[in-house]
């Protein structure tokens, strides 16, 4: 079985973070492993605190997991503060890592900011040269590249800038009311757009750490990085169209939704 690790944040209420990123990497048939930068208090509503774990110690939990049981793929999902960036690029370059997927969470679905303001560099010169590819919403994308957005033609600008300054291929995610869910990816100088039907479910919680998990999942099983892309964004479709609703705030997606699919099949 291909494996995938999860470098994250754990999110309490299960719907983003480490939890989201776990099941959404064994939904696409890969075995997942983590290793935990911060414990959050949250839920559908908001973050209320985050405690970081040590630098030194999220090291040791890297080292864990590659001395035993390699990854296929490495996702980088939220991670605070510039220390803890530069300690995961010093393990993936000391372990080789491939595959590695940087989603540059900044700011949750709710709001609440979750990237210190000394971390945005750290994150864009340590990690997205190690980096297959980055996936930044709209926001992100916007304060990576310091352009606006407001068009199509600008989603192209930014992640041409971000993917020509740092070497990597951007994953530029469309909504945030800006068109219907799509797409564009810049890779070594082509870019190309994934259409994407905007789906009518305002529980939303967790999108982003679920689509860049499935692209690392299917990356790890040796897809090529368009229909990983491709692949991911089925997937979280599906799970946002089961029109889970839970919580009183924006939900979390299904993400076993295939296993009652199947069921009901």
């Amino acid at each position: 079985m291909n494996t995938c690790l999860s470098i994250a944040g754990s999110d309490p209420s299960g719907g983003a973070g480490i939890q989201a990123d776990l099941k959404t990497m064994t939904m696409n048939g890969v075995y997942a492993m983590c290793a935990i930068t911060a414990l959050t208090v949250q839920n559908t509503l908001g973050v209320t605190n985050i405690l970081e774990v040590e630098p030194e110690f999220l090291g040791q939990q890297i080292d864990a997991v590659f001395q035993d049981i390699r990854p296929d793929a490495v996702k980088v999902g939220m991670v605070s503060s510039a220390g803890l960036i530069r300690v995961i690029a010093q393990k993936l370059r000391q372990y080789g890592a491939q595959n590695v997927v940087v989603d540059p969470v900044m700011v949750s679905t709710s709001g609440s900011r979750l990237l210190e303001n000394d971390a945005a560099a750290a994150l864009r010169e340590e990690l997205f040269p190690l980096a297959a590819v980055v996936t930044p919403n709209i926001p992100e994308a916007q304060a990576l590249s310091g352009q606006d957005i407001h068009t199509p033609e600008d989603m192209e600008a930014a992640a041409k800038a971000v993917g020509d300054a740092y070497g990597c291929a951007v994953l530029c995610k469309g909504g945030h009311s800006l068109n219907d869910a799509n797409d564009y990816l810049y890779c070594q100088g082509q870019g190309r757009w994934f259409l994407g039907q905007r789906i009518g479910n305002p529980n939303t919680h967790g999108t982003g750490c679920t689509l860049s998990s499935a692209i690392a999942a299917n990356l790890a099983k040796g897809q090529d990085l368009e229909t990983a892309v491709t692949n991911a964004k089925a997937y979280l479709s599906g799970a946002l169209a089961a029109m889970l609703d839970l919580g009183h705030g924006s939900g979390p997606l299904d993400h076993a939704y295939p296993l009652r699919t199947h069921k009901e099949d």
